[in-house]
Protein backbone atom coordinates (compact mmCIF):
# COMPACT_ATOMS: atom_id res chain seq x y z
CA UNK A 1 0.00 0.00 0.00
CA UNK A 2 1.33 3.15 -1.25
CA UNK A 3 2.29 5.64 1.76
CA UNK A 4 1.44 8.98 -0.45
CA UNK A 5 -1.98 7.22 -1.85
CA UNK A 6 -2.82 7.18 1.71
CA UNK A 7 -2.27 10.99 2.55
CA UNK A 8 -3.97 11.94 -0.73
CA UNK A 9 -6.91 10.17 0.95
CA UNK A 10 -7.12 11.63 4.00
CA UNK A 11 -6.65 14.76 2.30
CA UNK A 12 -9.31 14.41 0.05
CA UNK A 13 -11.72 12.96 2.98
CA UNK A 14 -11.46 16.48 4.77
CA UNK A 15 -11.94 18.14 1.50
CA UNK A 16 -14.61 16.91 -0.35
CA UNK A 17 -13.35 18.24 -4.02
CA UNK A 18 -10.60 16.56 -5.77
CA UNK A 19 -9.78 19.97 -7.51
CA UNK A 20 -9.24 21.53 -4.22
CA UNK A 21 -7.86 18.54 -2.38
CA UNK A 22 -5.29 18.12 -5.44
CA UNK A 23 -4.11 21.86 -5.52
CA UNK A 24 -3.23 21.68 -2.09
CA UNK A 25 -1.33 18.68 -2.49
CA UNK A 26 0.97 20.37 -5.89
CA UNK A 27 -0.56 17.17 -7.99
CA UNK A 28 -2.54 16.82 -10.83
CA UNK A 29 -6.58 15.92 -10.47
CA UNK A 30 -5.83 12.81 -12.87
CA UNK A 31 -2.60 11.88 -10.24
CA UNK A 32 -5.53 12.26 -7.35
CA UNK A 33 -7.92 10.03 -8.83
CA UNK A 34 -5.49 7.24 -9.94
CA UNK A 35 -3.90 7.31 -6.48
CA UNK A 36 -7.60 7.24 -5.20
CA UNK A 37 -8.19 4.50 -8.13
CA UNK A 38 -5.69 2.19 -6.78
CA UNK A 39 -6.92 2.21 -3.35
CA UNK A 40 -10.25 1.25 -4.15
CA UNK A 41 -8.84 -1.64 -6.28
CA UNK A 42 -6.53 -2.93 -3.56
CA UNK A 43 -8.83 -2.81 -0.61
CA UNK A 44 -11.86 -3.96 -3.04
CA UNK A 45 -14.36 -1.37 -1.75
CA UNK A 46 -15.61 2.42 -3.12
CA UNK A 47 -14.34 4.75 -0.94
CA UNK A 48 -15.81 7.89 -2.44
CA UNK A 49 -18.63 8.56 -4.36
CA UNK A 50 -19.57 11.54 -6.01
CA UNK A 51 -22.40 14.21 -5.04
CA UNK A 52 -22.67 16.57 -7.64
CA UNK A 53 -18.94 18.29 -7.59
CA UNK A 54 -17.99 17.04 -4.10
CA UNK A 55 -16.82 13.87 -3.24
CA UNK A 56 -18.25 12.08 -0.17
CA UNK A 57 -16.97 8.86 1.86
CA UNK A 58 -18.59 5.60 1.46
CA UNK A 59 -19.50 3.69 4.53
CA UNK A 60 -16.50 1.84 4.18
CA UNK A 61 -14.40 4.83 3.09
CA UNK A 62 -15.76 6.46 6.61
CA UNK A 63 -14.38 3.16 8.53
CA UNK A 64 -11.10 2.98 6.51
CA UNK A 65 -10.60 6.71 7.25
CA UNK A 66 -10.60 6.27 11.52
CA UNK A 67 -7.49 3.66 10.82
CA UNK A 68 -5.77 5.81 8.04
CA UNK A 69 -5.49 8.67 10.99
CA UNK A 70 -4.19 6.84 13.51
CA UNK A 71 -1.58 5.12 11.53
CA UNK A 72 -0.86 8.20 9.86
CA UNK A 73 -0.60 10.32 13.23
CA UNK A 74 1.82 7.47 14.56
CA UNK A 75 4.04 7.55 11.43
CA UNK A 76 4.02 11.49 11.72
CA UNK A 77 5.02 11.52 15.50
CA UNK A 78 7.44 8.74 14.63
CA UNK A 79 9.07 11.31 12.18
CA UNK A 80 8.80 14.25 14.30
CA UNK A 81 10.80 12.44 17.60
CA UNK A 82 13.49 10.60 15.06
CA UNK A 83 14.10 14.28 13.61
CA UNK A 84 14.13 15.91 17.23
CA UNK A 85 16.53 12.66 18.37
CA UNK A 86 18.62 13.37 15.38
CA UNK A 87 18.88 16.49 15.01
CA UNK A 88 21.52 19.06 15.72
CA UNK A 89 20.03 21.22 17.76
CA UNK A 90 18.74 18.93 19.87
CA UNK A 91 18.76 15.21 20.74
CA UNK A 92 19.56 11.96 22.62
CA UNK A 93 23.30 10.76 23.02
CA UNK A 94 23.85 7.73 24.67
CA UNK A 95 27.39 7.27 26.11
CA UNK A 96 29.42 4.47 28.41
CA UNK A 97 32.23 5.45 30.28
CA UNK A 98 33.96 3.28 32.83
CA UNK A 99 34.08 3.55 36.51
CA UNK A 100 36.70 6.07 37.02
CA UNK A 101 35.39 8.69 34.88
CA UNK A 102 31.87 9.01 36.44
CA UNK A 103 33.02 11.65 39.04
CA UNK A 104 35.10 13.96 37.46
CA UNK A 105 35.59 13.32 33.39
CA UNK A 106 32.43 12.93 32.31
CA UNK A 107 30.62 15.84 33.74
CA UNK A 108 33.38 18.11 32.88
CA UNK A 109 33.43 17.28 29.05
CA UNK A 110 29.36 17.62 29.13
CA UNK A 111 29.44 20.45 30.61
CA UNK A 112 32.12 22.07 28.46
CA UNK A 113 29.86 20.80 25.69
CA UNK A 114 27.07 22.35 26.63
CA UNK A 115 28.45 25.91 27.58
CA UNK A 116 30.10 25.93 23.35
CA UNK A 117 26.58 24.33 22.72
CA UNK A 118 24.70 26.96 24.42
CA UNK A 119 20.77 26.99 24.65
CA UNK A 120 19.55 23.01 23.09
CA UNK A 121 17.09 20.62 23.89
CA UNK A 122 20.07 17.69 23.40
CA UNK A 123 19.33 14.85 26.12
CA UNK A 124 22.11 12.27 27.54
CA UNK A 125 21.84 8.61 28.70
CA UNK A 126 25.16 7.67 30.38
CA UNK A 127 25.79 3.60 30.78
CA UNK A 128 28.72 2.61 33.18
CA UNK A 129 30.92 -0.17 33.80
CA UNK A 130 34.40 -2.02 32.69
CA UNK A 131 35.79 -1.85 29.48
CA UNK A 132 35.17 -5.30 28.35
CA UNK A 133 31.38 -4.64 29.02
CA UNK A 134 31.00 -0.94 27.96
CA UNK A 135 32.78 -2.14 24.61
CA UNK A 136 30.29 -4.97 23.80
CA UNK A 137 27.59 -2.65 24.44
CA UNK A 138 28.76 -0.22 22.00
CA UNK A 139 29.10 -3.49 19.49
CA UNK A 140 25.33 -4.06 20.43
CA UNK A 141 24.32 -1.08 19.40
CA UNK A 142 23.58 0.42 23.48
CA UNK A 143 26.07 3.30 23.00
CA UNK A 144 26.82 5.80 20.36
CA UNK A 145 30.34 6.00 21.62
CA UNK A 146 32.17 4.89 24.87
CA UNK A 147 35.44 6.29 26.89
CA UNK A 148 36.96 3.31 28.13
CA UNK A 149 40.49 1.48 28.00
CA UNK A 150 42.44 0.12 24.92
CA UNK A 151 41.50 -3.06 23.74
CA UNK A 152 43.93 -4.87 21.39
CA UNK A 153 42.99 -6.37 17.82
CA UNK A 154 39.85 -5.01 17.61
CA UNK A 155 39.55 -3.59 13.95
CA UNK A 156 35.96 -2.46 13.94
CA UNK A 157 36.51 -0.03 16.38
CA UNK A 158 38.50 3.38 16.31
CA UNK A 159 40.31 4.39 19.62
CA UNK A 160 41.47 7.95 20.10
CA UNK A 161 43.20 9.11 23.50
CA UNK A 162 41.67 11.79 25.15
CA UNK A 163 42.76 12.32 28.31
CA UNK A 164 45.66 10.61 30.54
CA UNK A 165 44.74 9.26 34.05
CA UNK A 166 47.45 9.10 36.79
CA UNK A 167 47.76 5.65 38.62
CA UNK A 168 48.91 5.87 42.16
CA UNK A 169 49.70 3.34 45.04
CA UNK A 170 46.59 3.46 47.62
CA UNK A 171 47.24 1.55 51.08
CA UNK A 172 45.72 1.36 54.39
CA UNK A 173 46.64 3.99 56.92
CA UNK A 174 48.72 1.76 59.34
CA UNK A 175 50.82 0.23 56.18
CA UNK A 176 54.39 0.00 56.31
CA UNK A 177 54.23 1.90 53.23
CA UNK A 178 51.74 4.39 54.33
CA UNK A 179 54.17 7.18 55.21
CA UNK A 180 56.04 6.75 51.45
CA UNK A 181 56.47 9.87 49.53
CA UNK A 182 56.95 8.01 46.31
CA UNK A 183 57.30 4.30 45.77
CA UNK A 184 58.98 1.41 43.19
CA UNK A 185 56.34 -0.82 42.13
CA UNK A 186 59.66 -3.56 43.04
CA UNK A 187 60.15 -2.83 46.66
CA UNK A 188 56.01 -3.42 46.73
CA UNK A 189 55.46 -7.22 45.31
CA UNK A 190 55.93 -8.88 49.03
CA UNK A 191 52.78 -7.04 49.87
CA UNK A 192 49.30 -8.33 49.56
CA UNK A 193 47.17 -6.70 46.47
CA UNK A 194 43.77 -5.70 45.52
CA UNK A 195 43.63 -6.34 42.02
CA UNK A 196 41.16 -5.73 39.39
CA UNK A 197 39.54 -8.35 37.55
CA UNK A 198 40.35 -9.75 33.83
CA UNK A 199 36.85 -7.29 33.10
CA UNK A 200 38.59 -4.04 33.76
CA UNK A 201 40.79 -1.97 31.34
CA UNK A 202 43.22 -1.25 34.27
CA UNK A 203 44.46 -5.15 34.50
CA UNK A 204 46.38 -5.38 31.34
CA UNK A 205 47.87 -1.65 31.94
CA UNK A 206 48.89 -2.56 35.79
CA UNK A 207 50.32 -6.14 34.82
CA UNK A 208 52.66 -4.37 32.23
CA UNK A 209 53.85 -2.52 35.30
CA UNK A 210 54.82 -5.47 37.04
CA UNK A 211 56.20 -7.19 33.93
CA UNK A 212 58.73 -3.73 33.76
CA UNK A 213 60.13 -4.52 37.36
CA UNK A 214 60.15 -8.23 37.22
CA UNK A 215 57.97 -9.10 39.67
CA UNK A 216 53.99 -9.84 40.39
CA UNK A 217 52.50 -9.31 43.06
CA UNK A 218 50.71 -11.42 45.18
CA UNK A 219 46.47 -10.70 44.63
CA UNK A 220 44.81 -11.83 47.70
CA UNK A 221 41.40 -10.25 46.34
CA UNK A 222 39.94 -9.06 42.69
CA UNK A 223 37.63 -6.45 41.92
CA UNK A 224 36.03 -5.06 38.82
CA UNK A 225 35.55 -1.40 39.96
CA UNK A 226 37.27 1.18 41.86
CA UNK A 227 35.41 1.83 44.68
CA UNK A 228 35.69 -1.91 45.46
CA UNK A 229 38.83 -1.94 45.26
CA UNK A 230 39.50 1.05 47.33
CA UNK A 231 37.19 0.27 50.08
CA UNK A 232 38.78 -2.97 50.75
CA UNK A 233 42.52 -1.34 50.69
CA UNK A 234 40.35 1.02 53.77
CA UNK A 235 39.51 -2.23 55.36
CA UNK A 236 43.02 -3.28 55.73
CA UNK A 237 42.58 -6.35 53.34
CA UNK A 238 45.88 -5.11 50.98
CA UNK A 239 47.61 -2.72 48.82
CA UNK A 240 46.36 -1.50 45.32
CA UNK A 241 47.34 0.31 42.36
CA UNK A 242 44.37 2.39 41.50
CA UNK A 243 43.08 5.85 39.14
CA UNK A 244 43.92 8.92 41.23
CA UNK A 245 40.47 9.97 41.53
CA UNK A 246 38.57 12.54 43.87
CA UNK A 247 36.72 9.27 46.11
CA UNK A 248 40.20 8.35 47.65
CA UNK A 249 40.21 11.98 49.31
CA UNK A 250 37.09 10.47 51.28
CA UNK A 251 38.74 7.21 51.83
CA UNK A 252 40.30 6.26 54.57
CA UNK A 253 44.19 5.54 53.08
CA UNK A 254 47.34 6.50 52.24
CA UNK A 255 47.57 7.81 48.43
CA UNK A 256 51.24 7.48 47.31
CA UNK A 257 52.61 8.41 43.90
CA UNK A 258 54.62 5.88 41.92
CA UNK A 259 58.18 6.48 40.85
CA UNK A 260 58.85 3.19 38.83
CA UNK A 261 58.16 2.63 36.46
CA UNK A 262 56.96 5.65 34.28
CA UNK A 263 53.32 4.89 33.69
CA UNK A 264 51.23 6.66 31.05
CA UNK A 265 47.25 5.35 31.39
CA UNK A 266 45.54 7.10 28.68
CA UNK A 267 41.49 6.87 28.28
CA UNK A 268 39.76 6.25 24.69
CA UNK A 269 36.46 7.61 23.38
CA UNK A 270 35.63 4.70 21.13
CA UNK A 271 33.30 4.50 18.34
CA UNK A 272 32.41 2.19 15.66
CA UNK A 273 34.55 2.34 12.58
CA UNK A 274 31.32 1.37 10.28
CA UNK A 275 28.31 2.65 12.40
CA UNK A 276 26.28 5.85 11.42
CA UNK A 277 26.24 8.81 14.05
CA UNK A 278 23.31 11.08 14.44
CA UNK A 279 24.33 14.58 13.52
CA UNK A 280 23.64 15.15 17.06
CA UNK A 281 26.54 12.35 18.06
CA UNK A 282 28.69 13.26 15.49
CA UNK A 283 29.33 16.81 16.52
CA UNK A 284 29.60 15.95 20.07
CA UNK A 285 32.88 13.40 19.00
CA UNK A 286 33.72 16.11 16.83
CA UNK A 287 33.65 18.45 20.28
CA UNK A 288 35.78 15.93 22.04
CA UNK A 289 38.31 15.14 19.18
CA UNK A 290 39.33 19.08 19.02
CA UNK A 291 39.35 19.68 22.44
CA UNK A 292 40.32 16.54 24.34
CA UNK A 293 42.49 14.67 22.09
CA UNK A 294 45.84 13.74 23.42
CA UNK A 295 49.13 11.90 22.17
CA UNK A 296 48.87 8.44 23.07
Amino acid sequence: MNLNHLYYFRALAKEEHYTRTADNLSITQPSLSHAISCLEGELGVKLFEKQGRNAKLTKYGQLFLRYVEQSLAMLDEGKRILTEASGLDGGYIDIGYIYTLGSHFIPQVINHYMEKKGENHIRFSFGQGTTKRIIQGLKEGKYDFVFSSYIKDEENLEFIPVAEEELVLITPKDHPLADEKSVNLGDTTQYDYIYFSKNSGLRNVIDQLFSKVKGYPKIAYEGEEDSTVAGLVAAGFGIAIVPNIPLLNTMDVSVIPISSPEIHRYIYLVTLKKKYLAPVAEEFVEFVKNNYSVKG
